[in-house]
């Protein structure tokens, strides 16, 4: 446990509170969240393989939360495409992506846009799920085109 980060665990719910911000999360009721000294410690009643999957995410969830009161996460995305550029106007973030308009994209509460060059957006905030979300709708906005010679990461599919 790093130092100011506060932890409320009630029933079915886990409430991390630290420097950047407060986060809850409900909990399965299954799984049991006890705090013993400077660490919390997820018990699961069975070794069956959904008790065992819950078990982790639980576990996952909330360190990615305590991580996230603490140093918070951020996505780095790089705009490719002659002419493509983004700006900030207030904390919205506005994107010039080859459309005749351009496409303002309004932050939600606890997430902040970074426009470091004008090739480069960073998604900053305490939530991780949050962060790769709205990156993700960002990246939407106009998807990378294989054709045009922009690269594209592919998995290798079935081999003969």
């Amino acid at each position: 446990m790093p130092t100011g980060v506060n932890i409320a665990i009630d029933p079915g719910r886990v409430m991390v509170n630290g420097p950047l911000g407060e986060l809850t999360q409900q909990i399965p009721a299954r799984i049991t969240v006890e705090r013993k000294e400077d660490e919390l410690v997820v018990t699961r009643p069975t070794d069956r393989g959904d008790d065992r999957a819950l078990h982790g995410l639980t576990r996952s969830l909330i360190a990615n939360m305590v991580e996230g009161v603490t140093k918070g996460f951020e996505k780095r995305l790089e705009i490719q495409g002659v002419g493509y550029r983004a700006t900030l106007r207030g904390t919205s973030l506005e994107l010039n992506v080859g459309y005749s308009h351009p496409v303002v994209i309004d932050p939600p509460q606890g997430i902040t846009f970074e426009v470091a060059t004008p090739t480069q957006v960073l998604v900053k905030g305490v939530d991780k799920q949050q962060v790769g979300e709205i990156a993700a709708e960002v990246r939407k906005v106009r998807p990378p085109e294989p054709y045009k010679g922009e690269y594209v990461r592919r998995k290798v599919g079935k081999r003969a």
